[in-house]
């Protein structure tokens, strides 16, 4: 009788499976599709190369290195930033040392702290951003009607040119919205006129406001001496401490629905609005011709300075000012942006603007210059007038 025979049937490998085959050849098709792109676009080393992450103590310009694009193109070059955010002065009077950079808003509190560290700061200045009054239609329209303001072209328009010298003497007079027939606009209110301003003690924005307010009201001129600038502080402070507690960011609130009733006019950036009248127009399909601006006739441009504090920062530095994608994004973000002989490239936001839907500001006209006070008078006017330490 023969032996049976037996037939041992092996398993199939794991990798032959059906199943295995059936999931993973796609999987497999994606990451090599992706190898490829890496390939082509160079950057095939990218998620292995170190990422340095800089830490960085910064005033209201955070919100360029928050915006998500700015932190994809920072990543493409292997830089994370870590941001801690104060008031402009803040930076300048308190200890920086744990800091990669520090970016104050304006230039008297970039003096402070190169002052003190005159051989161990590199200076970078990206964009500029004029300081306005941010106000809403029937305001503005009210300042026109009392010979204060004037619009910037035709009905509907979405910025007006400020008399700041008669502006100031309604403020010091204290004659308020009331007297000036706000309610022919529709609106109830009896306030003084005001422009609030954050802290002055920590804001360069509200510092630099206190500046434009001093020139004007010393017949466009800087204060020479402590005694004339203790003088001239004392003179203005009723108008820059007579608006109550200031709140920290002002541009927030005034885009509320309830920013008309608790500020009608703040003091705010340039950029700020043009960013939001930005998002405005992609959300709705129109700007919010609700809110304007008002540009002082004797103008003040703030100028955001990027201060590396080790070599480390100097690549980020570099970056925001010279590489061409972030240079664009800053545009994009309503800064202007500066070339490399320090001028502005104003002309390409205007055309970014008309792109966009939104109508870009004047960029021409009234060439009249605010000035500040040198940095050591600046800072006692600002002591005196807030308070500070």
């Amino acid at each position: 009788m023969a032996e049976p025979s037996l037939t041992v049937l092996r398993r199939p490998s794991f990798f032959r499976r059906r199943g295995f085959l059936f999931s993973f050849t796609p999987t497999a098709f994606l990451a090599i599709a992706g190898l490829v792109s890496l390939l082509v676009a160079g950057h095939t080393t990218l998620p292995f190369e170190p990422v340095i992450t800089l830490e960085g103590k910064i005033a209201s310009k955070a919100e360029f290195f928050e915006d998500e694009q700015v932190q994809q193109m920072l990543m493409r070059h292997h830089i994370r930033v870590h941001l801690t955010q104060t008031g402009s002065r803040e930076i300048a009077v308190h200890d920086v040392d744990q800091y990669d950079f520090v970016m104050p808003s304006g230039q008297p509190a970039a003096d402070l702290i190169v002052k003190a560290r005159p051989n161990a700061v590199r200076v970078y200045r990206p964009f500029i951003t004029p300081l306005v009054l941010a106000t809403y239609r029937e305001y503005a329209d009210t300042l026109v009607d009392a010979g204060i303001a004037a619009p910037q072209g035709n009905a509907g328009t979405l910025y007006y040119t400020l008399n700041t010298e008669r502006f100031i003497d309604a403020m010091q007079r204290q004659v308020t919205w009331r007297d000036l027939l706000i309610d022919r606009h529709g609106i109830a209110n009896g306030n003084k006129i005001l422009a609030q301003s954050p802290d002055v003690c920590t804001s360069n924005s509200a510092g630099t406001y206190l500046g434009v307010i001093a020139f004007i009201q010393n017949n466009h001129s800087v204060p020479q001496t402590e005694a004339e600038a203790d003088s001239l502080a004392a003179s203005i402070k009723p108008i820059l401490t007579g608006q109550g507690l200031p709140g920290a960011d002002l541009f927030a609130p005034y885009v509320t629905p309830e920013g008309r009733g608790s500020a009608p006019i703040v003091v705010v950036y340039e950029h700020q609005y043009l960013a939001y009248q930005v998002q405005y127009r992609a959300r709705s399909g129109r700007p919010d011709n609700d809110r304007v601006l008002l540009y002082p006739e004797a103008r003040f441009e703030t100028q955001p300075q990027f201060l590396a504090l080790n070599p480390r920062a100097d690549q980020l530095g570099e970056l925001i000012t010279r590489d061409p994608d972030l240079r664009r994004r800053a545009m994009e973000l309503g800064f202007r942006v500066l070339d490399e002989s320090g001028a502005t490239a104003s002309g390409q936001l205007g055309q970014f603007l008309q792109q966009q839907g939104v109508q870009p500001p004047s960029f021409a006209g009234n060439d009249t210059k605010t000035y500040l006070p040198g940095l050591d008078l600046l800072e006692r006017m600002i002591k005196s007038v807030g308070g500070c330490s």
